[in-house]
């Protein structure tokens, strides 16, 4: 659900629209694709006692990692208007290859194997619930403010979850976080298509508009991916 630049005014030519929309998943599955074969490298380069080594040792600068792609997001967000469309691309490739470092110890939590079922299961729900948000004639910007209130109210419910450490209420939250980035996957993708109109993506405005949808459609596809694990992994 992040702001996305626009142009002003309508673009007649259908052929525009298929582009712009055909980019912004472009963008978002080479953004996937980085993070997945940086989650794994580790593994492959080190071996799992040897990265589980590196991670205990480094376990701050793997936090401090965490909080700066949170500062990349809003940053990006923020100055994607006064920043070259290229400086936005390389941007987002950057905090793919950070989310793939941070991602990487699900692997040793998560069995392999329910790590690739579940990424799989997690393909086919985002491509469903997708499609859904382009051919649904329901006007789904009218849930916008309930889908923010919902998942601030996560985010905090997440929160209090570290210090109490229920596993019920783990289970609860991931449940709750499937359901609503299935309901902001299919409200971003109704909002890209309908932006699609206005957009010219052989255009500077267009290719930021493009990059910033991607990385809409990108969070949305990692936090679902990373709540139906929780529910459906299998733990080492």
């Amino acid at each position: 659900m992040q702001p996305i630049p626009v142009l002003e005014g309508a673009v007649d030519s259908a052929s525009s629209s298929r582009v712009f929309i055909a980019k912004v998943y472009m963008w978002m599955a080479i953004g996937l694709f980085i993070t997945s074969v940086i989650s794994v490298a580790p593994f492959l380069v080190l071996g799992e006692s040897e990265y589980m080594m590196l991670l205990v040792e480094n376990i701050f600068i793997f936090y401090g990692l965490l909080i700066f792609e949170l500062l990349l997001v809003f940053g990006l967000t923020a100055m994607i208007n006064k920043i070259p469309a290229i400086v936005g691309i390389l941007v987002f490739m950057f905090y793919s290859f950070l989310n793939g470092i941070t991602l990487s110890p699900i692997f040793i939590l998560y069995t392999g194997a329910s790590i690739f079922s579940t990424f799989a299961v997690c393909a086919i729900m985002f491509g469903g619930t997708s499609i859904l948000g382009f051919i649904t004639k329901i006007d789904l910007s009218r849930f916008g403010g309930f889908l923010t209130m919902a998942l601030f109210g996560l985010i905090g419910a997440m929160v209090v979850n570290l210090f109490l450490q229920s596993d019920r209420m783990t289970w609860i939250i991931s449940f709750i976080g499937v359901i609503l980035f299935i309901g902001l996957t299919a409200y971003d993708t109704q909002k890209i298509k309908n932006m699609s109109g206005y957009v010219d993506s052989s255009t500077e405005e267009g290719q930021k508009a493009s990059i910033m949808g991607a990385l809409t459609l990108y969070l949305d596809f990692i936090n679902l991916f990373l709540f139906l694990l929780r529910l459906l992994g299998r733990r080492r």
